[in-house]
């Protein structure tokens, strides 16, 4: 738009009633600071920037009008503390990590608190209840789209137009096998629409058996809560005969009667895991996750980071438990930059963070190249650096710093710490950090020897339980992140430059050991709600008990133990093992009926039950 044809809107709005200003007002975006830049490429660029230009034409000619009512008091209030902000940024940048860490063990004020921001803030009495740094951007929530960035539109196109084909044949026979579904061609009613999951089209439209309640305002933000519906109370009631029973017949009649069942729906997920079904799995998950995303309330708005759905409700936990499941999903397809953003929702939602998200929110921001958004979360969550004194963070932060000073625009600030100062800071605070990464990448290099027994690397355990706990969660999701060349080396240096300095002072060694006691005392282990398993890429080969107990019969979880112990010495003699869980799920014909729950894939039955793809 022209600078003239700006003005006469500008003019127009200035002339308009007061009335008129006054719904313009109402109907206006809120200000908020500009989302940070990504290196990525977004899709549909051309649709993004006329959008971001009729919405500039409407900020504008806000802003315009809110200047001409406070020209001498907004302005300059709004002026002074933005000065102030880029002076105390400016300042925070130049600080080491020594004193980033030092002023984060004053935030924990003696007393270690797992996950919890102050009294104040978790009540809604303190600051509002998320920070801008926790905004999500809704384009990058799509794996698709992530995966048309990465390998390109036609790829994609391609790959899903060869999976339709090999689906047509079972869509047409389901189609046929029953009037209902002939009726169903001929009206087709659409899917709802939603942010996070696309519907497929052979999924049951939402029924509606859940809903969403607003349960109080509290310094601009919203509290809501799941309401179940009386259908769906009467679906609880028999999953929940049906976990007591360990009747895994009842999991399968609930979902033929009530298709968008949340518990019901994550057990099959697990079920389809442990069966080394993955993307079975993840199906059952993005269902799960579409029925909870359908109940959202038009007042509801996770994205802008003004609402909190808190954990301790009980209707809310499936929708913690799906979305971690999904994070987890998205990184197993190789989408990390939607894993980041699905992360960010689980920690805006609930400032306690009941599933460790901000254990693998550093993770997801290397692996999609996020670092400079990681620096500016590290020093603007909960308003205090504390954050750096979590292992996960203390290492991380030093691999960002070791990429952004590849960048020339990266240079331009010479009082910044190193990243091989970084390094060494995290070395002496979590020193028991390498020798589990040695021996879990594997690190052959002979220089490790050297490294791993020296008296600073040669422990395994902290003396804080709770320590030990957060430093096998972050060598258990980001171990594969020290895979590359050039971190083999960057970690390799500056443990031998620590090496070299305490044979010469270990005054500084001695000083970062009192920090991590006075961080971390030991006493019970507080993330101990935490499995490492769930941060973990593999699957584990037993089930947990409560999905073993739905599987089989408890009287014959003894047996399945035995034929455990049988297989591995089995193997030990050099023969081959029969999966206990696969000859379980051999035993139950209700695999195929739960694939026909969830899926439109072309599968076929062996005689013996258990599904396999179709070769045609």
């Amino acid at each position: 738009m022209s600078a003239r044809a700006l003005r006469k809107v500008l003019n127009q709005q200035e002339t308009s009633s007061n009335n008129h200003n006054n719904v313009d007002d109402s109907e206006s975006p809120p200000d908020s600071p500009p989302p940070f830049s990504n290196p990525f490429d977004l899709l549909n660029d051309q649709q993004h920037n006329q959008e971001s230009e009729s919405s500039d034409v409407d900020t504008s000619s806000t802003v315009t009008k809110q200047d001409d009512v406070n020209k001498n008091i907004a302005t300059n209030v709004s002026s002074s503390n933005k000065k102030s902000k880029k002076k105390k940024k400016k300042k925070n940048k130049v600080k080491s990590l020594d004193l980033m860490l030092k002023d984060g063990v004053d935030s924990f004020d003696g007393k270690h608190q797992p996950l919890k921001t102050n009294p104040k803030d978790v009540n809604g009495a303190g600051r509002r209840c998320t920070t801008n740094i926790l905004q999500v951007d809704p384009k990058f929530l799509s794996a698709d789209n992530e995966l048309r960035r990465i390998f390109g539109s036609k790829v994609v196109d391609s790959f899903e137009k060869s999976n339709q084909a090999g689906s047509s044949r079972q869509n047409r026979s389901q189609a046929g096998s029953s009037r209902q579904n002939r009726v169903g061609r001929r009206v087709i009613i659409p899917h709802k629409k939603t942010i996070i999951i696309s519907p497929s089209e052979h999924w049951p439209r939402w029924d509606g058996s859940l809903s969403m309640e607003l349960l109080q305002n509290k310094n601009g933000c919203n509290y809501f809560r799941y309401v179940h519906s009386s259908a769906y109370s009467q679906a609880q009631r028999q999953f929940e005969a049906a976990q007591s029973s360990h009747d895994l017949n009842t999991i399968a009649s609930i979902l033929l009667h009530y298709p968008y069942h949340i518990e019901s729906l994550i057990t099959l997920a697990e079920y389809f895991k442990f069966s080394g079904e993955p993307q079975m799995s993840a199906d059952a998950i993005a269902k799960s996750l579409y029925a909870l995303e359908c109940a959202w309330s038009l007042s509801f708005t996770p994205l802008q980071g003004n609402c909190q759905l808190k954990y301790e409700h009980d209707t809310n936990k499936p929708f913690f438990t799906t979305l971690f499941a999904h994070m987890k999903n998205m990184d197993r397809r190789g989408c990390q930059r939607s894993a980041l953003e699905i992360c960010k929702l689980l920690i805006s939602l609930d400032s306690d963070d009941p599933m460790g998200a901000l254990f693998c929110i550093d993770y997801f921001s290397l692996r999609s190249e996020e670092y400079k958004w990681l620096e500016r979360f590290s020093e603007e969550y909960n308003g205090d650096n504390s954050i750096c004194l979590y292992p996960n963070f203390s290492y991380s932060l030093a691999i960002c710093r070791f990429y952004l000073e590849r960048e020339e625009h990266s240079k331009e600030t010479e009082t910044e710490a190193t990243s091989s100062d970084l390094m060494k800071q995290a070395l002496m605070l979590h020193p028991s950090v390498v020798r589990k990464l040695v021996a879990k990448v594997p690190l052959k290099d002979q220089a490790w020897s050297k490294i791993i027994n020296h008296s600073l690397f040669n422990e395994d355990e902290t003396g804080s339980a709770s320590l030990d706990h957060l430093i096998n969660i972050y060598v258990e999701k980001s171990y594969i992140i020290w895979r590359l060349p050039e971190l083999h080396n960057f970690l390799k240096d500056a443990a031998l430059s620590v090496i070299e300095k305490m044979e010469i002072d270990q005054s500084e060694a001695r000083d970062w050991a009192c920090v991590r006691k006075e961080a971390f005392p030991s006493d019970k282990n507080e993330y101990s709600h935490l499995m490492v398993s769930d941060f973990s890429d593999s699957t584990p080969t037993a089930p947990p008990e409560n999905l073993l107990n739905f599987m089989i019969d408890p009287r014959l979880v003894e047996r399945y133990n035995n034929n455990n112990n049988n297989n591995a010495n089995q193997e030990n003699a050099g023969g081959v093992a029969r999966d206990p869980l696969r000859e379980v799920a051999d035993q139950n014909a209700l695999v195929a009926v739960f694939e026909s729950l969830l899926t439109s894939d072309d599968y076929e039955t062996r005689g013996d039950g258990m599904p396999h793809d179709n070769e045609d």
